[in-house]
């Protein structure tokens, strides 16, 4: 019992605050060591172009070419790996890029075109970006999901030209991630991954196109890279290591929350699974059900890294605590395991994506459910959304006056311009108030 007891915490320990605030800033991947090695990485692409880019990609890609378009992949190859899955495959890839499209078609913005009281004609244009990066990871496990994930709200909104860089060195091992870029429709296919496809999709080279904004989630050095290039491009966010937070009571299956919260661990080492209950034996319980599953887990050992380092159970002295701790740590996923949702749900302010109910484990939004799986991490749903379709766009405001209502309230800008000191912004309304 001392071992179950050692992954609880407990609201009422005096030293709780302490011991929380010490488990999340574990959680934080420091990136201030790969500064220097990202920087110079970038730097090399962005000077020489192909020539770095190819020693970059040979030497940590493990890829075998001899000229950058080699690492192109042309749209009928896309097409015969999505033709040559197996058939429950291709089923499921339609379903979850079907789903995923149909959510994202009622996040497309809509236009205002208006006049106000003085009849001043406003308005604010929604444009897409007219290129787009997405990074698909390619390192630990392959993910067709990502591809869908990112590509088709770009796909959505209108973007031209839709590349995904991904660090793929056997093609036929990672063939449904091909198949998944041929159904999202991606216009290019470049494998190539890490800090120096960060660099060429920001600055370009010889032979790649620069793109206007990267997205997509990847490792330590793929997240310093975006942050480091951002400026040039934009970017969705820095993304940390996948985390969730699962808010349960007496009458959530113990088996069902601890293979929840592995589903997390299984990730990636720096991943972070915690739980919050009001009940001491589901938290028991469910501290045996991961002992017994992570035994049987394929990812074991990153799955049990993960739990060991970063995960716990944290107990509740009743359930209603649970949303402050969820309002502070602003988990990238939480799932609510509990028997009235309702009142816990209205409160929740920071949360990347909220699974509600027993059958709703958060592996469905990964794949299928239809909302953005590319989501807030590090306590960045504080401020910061999940990818949608207006990350594809840009706000554009529109702005018409005539003499008539210029006159009417023009010299309120001169007035404020002299206020500021601004005398040539007086002057440009003056001149035209005083022209009649």
């Amino acid at each position: 019992m001392d071992k179950l007891h050692s992954k609880i915490l407990k609201t009422s320990d005096k030293e709780f605050k302490k011991k929380l605030n010490y488990l999340l800033r574990l959680s934080k991947t420091n990136q201030s060591n790969l500064y220097k090695t990202v920087f110079d990485i970038i730097e090399e692409v962005k000077n020489n172009g192909d020539l770095a880019l190819k020693e970059f990609v040979q030497n940590f890609d493990k890829i075998k070419f001899n000229k950058v378009e080699e690492l192109f992949l042309s749209k009928s190859l896309l097409k015969d790996a999505y033709l040559n899955l197996k058939k429950e495959e291709k089923l499921a890839l339609d379903l979850a890029a079907n789903r995923i499209k149909e959510f994202h078609q009622y996040q497309k913005p809509r236009n205002i075109d208006y006049k106000d009281h003085i009849e001043v004609k406003l308005g604010l244009n929604y444009t897409p970006i007219e290129a787009t990066g997405f990074y698909v990871p390619g390192g630990k496990a392959i993910y067709p999901s990502s591809v869908l994930m990112n590509a088709i709200p770009a796909l959505v909104a209108g973007v031209s030209r839709r590349v995904v860089v991904s660090p793929i060195a056997d093609l036929k091992k990672s063939s449904i991630v091909l198949a998944a870029a041929y159904v999202a429709e991606v216009t290019d296919f470049i494998c190539m991954g890490g800090a120096h496809a960060i660099g060429a999709l920001a600055y370009g080279t010889e032979t790649i196109l620069p793109v206007n904004k990267i997205v997509g989630p990847g490792n330590a050095y793929v997240a310093e890279a975006k942050r480091q290039v951002f400026g040039t491009v934009g970017i969705d966010s820095i993304a940390g290591p996948s985390e969730v937070l699962i808010v349960a009571d007496k009458t959530a299956n113990p088996d069902h929350v601890a293979i929840d919260l592995l589903s997390q661990a299984e990730h990636d080492e720096q991943a972070q699974a915690i739980l919050l209950t009001d009940d001491l034996d589901l938290a028991q319980k469910v501290q045996i059900c991961i002992e017994k599953f992570l035994k049987e887990l394929p990812r074991s050992k990153i799955a049990t890294s993960s739990w060991n380092d970063f995960g716990s159970i944290i107990l509740l002295e009743n359930i209603d605590e649970a949303i402050d701790l969820v309002n502070f740590i602003a988990p990238e996923h939480l799932q609510l395991m509990v028997s009235k949702t309702e009142n816990l749900l209205k409160k929740i302010r920071n949360a990347g994506a909220i699974f509600i109910g027993h059958f709703t484990p958060e592996a469905v939004g990964d794949y299928i459910a239809g909302p953005n799986h590319v989501l807030p991490t590090n306590g960045t749903a504080k401020f910061s959304s999940g990818l949608g379709v207006v990350d594809f766009c840009k706000r554009t405001t529109i702005v018409e006056f005539n003499k008539e209502n210029l006159h009417e309230i023009g010299q309120n800008v001169v007035t404020l311009a002299k206020a500021e000191g601004l005398d040539a912004h007086a002057m440009s309304v003056e001149l035209r108030l005083n022209n009649k």
